[in-house]
């Protein structure tokens, strides 16, 4: 891994990561998850765990566009992510700092450019 790697990955017992994607500075400590994995602002995360959240066992380190919301059966909201350097698919638990606005943006993207003409739809 590159120096310039290193200086945007968190690393295990840091106290803040810099976002690949929008390059802020986070906390690493999440209200509401014990792992944070991405950007409270733009929910962008990093290919690092590859089985269990916090193992940083995954070579990859590419960074994961957030491409959906799953809800889970008692309510809870969880982002999907997927890596933009292997294609891997992730589900990880929103934080309670997350952005409201970003996770909407995405939650509606599927309604507001629908796989049909809205036309099609008789009331």
């Amino acid at each position: 891994m590159s120096r310039d790697q290193r200086s945007r990955t968190r690393r295990p017992g840091a106290d803040s990561f810099r976002c690949r994607h929008c390059r802020l500075d986070v906390p690493a400590d999440a209200p509401g998850t014990e792992h944070r994995n991405h950007c409270p602002t733009c929910l962008w995360s990093v290919h690092l765990d590859a089985v269990v959240p916090g193992d940083r066992a995954a070579a990859c380190s590419a960074a994961m566009e957030p491409i959906a919301v799953h809800v889970r059966e008692d309510g809870e909201w969880a982002l999907v992510h997927r890596c933009g350097g292997c294609s891997a698919v992730s589900v990880n638990r929103v934080a309670g700092d997350d952005n409201p606005l970003a996770l909407m943006r995405i939650a509606v993207r599927p309604l507001a450019r629908p796989p049909f003409p809205l036309e099609t739809l008789r009331l």
